[in-house]
């Protein structure tokens, strides 16, 4: 899995700017990501490949258009030292894997990568990283599609309201 590096900071924006926040497909959503931050992404990101950022991916607004964008473009697992709350929320509810790691900044653009959520790290060029560990419960809805795929699939999970 090929990485695409970014930095401390990046927001919402920057992953999907505002004027395209009309629409709703994420395979459209994902030829617009990161338009005017780092164009290439767009038409270079394939199927597996993962995004390794700073401290704060995600700060900025709270749309869900964020993480549909990069999933879209077939990207299924962030690594970041931290996320902004609300995006991480966000990226699990659509089906898009968070994970933080105090060695993503070890993690080199276009560096191939893998990532182990069970036994809690990243490998690149034969290097281990840890990684923060994952919920057991957030893997099952990310496995799943997103919180609305886990919630279909689970009718017997009691909501607040019940």
């Amino acid at each position: 899995m090929r990485v695409w590096k970014f930095g401390n900071d990046i927001d919402t924006d920057a992953i999907i700017p505002g004027r395209f926040l009309t629409i709703y497909d994420e395979k459209e959503l994902a030829t617009h990501a990161f338009e005017g931050t780092r164009d290439e992404f767009s038409q270079k990101a394939t199927d597996g490949d993962i995004i390794v950022a700073g401290r704060n991916f995600g700060c900025g607004s709270s749309r869900e258009h964020a993480p549909l964008a990069i999933r879209g473009a077939g990207v299924r697992v962030i690594i970041a030292e931290s996320f902004a709350r609300i995006f991480y929320r966000n990226a699990i509810n659509t089906g898009l894997l968070p994970v933080t790691s105090s060695a993503a900044k070890e993690i080199q653009d276009g560096a191939v990568i893998s990532v182990d959520t069970v036994e809690g790290y990243i490998e690149s060029d034969g290097t281990r990283y840890p990684i923060d560990p994952v919920p057991a419960f957030l893997l099952e809805i990310i496995r799943a599609g997103g919180l609305v795929e886990y919630a279909r699939a689970h009718p017997e999970v009691k909501t607040c309201t019940e």
